[in-house]
């Protein structure tokens, strides 16, 4: 008796989501034209991120980040100096020791 009065909610909740989902759609497919009707003209062309601009405008043509190459060796050096010299201090490296240089 139970298993039947189960399968009727179920239906009936299956039912009431399906025209949930109808009714929702069709007001999502209202408003989708409503809002492409009183949409703004496009612009005639993309606009530059902020960030690429200078202070009056312009775009930036040079490059914004120059990274040095370093070679493995080098960058293998410099950690074991951190390390050497992290592990003889019980405090770890100071703020205001410099890298050792290639």
């Amino acid at each position: 008796m139970w298993q039947i009065l189960y399968v009727i909610a179920f239906a009936l909740l299956a039912v009431l989501a399906i025209a949930n989902l109808i009714k929702n759609l069709m007001v999502f497919a209202q408003n989708g034209t409503r809002s492409q009707a009183r949409a703004n003209p496009p612009q005639p062309g993309p606009s530059p991120h902020p960030e690429l601009l200078d202070e009056t405008g312009q775009v930036i043509r040079e490059p914004l980040l120059v990274m040095r190459s370093i070679s493995v060796k080098d960058v293998r050096e410099q950690l074991d100096a951190l390390y050497h010299q992290g592990s003889n201090s019980a405090e770890g490296p100071e703020e205001g020791t410099p890298l050792p240089e290639e």
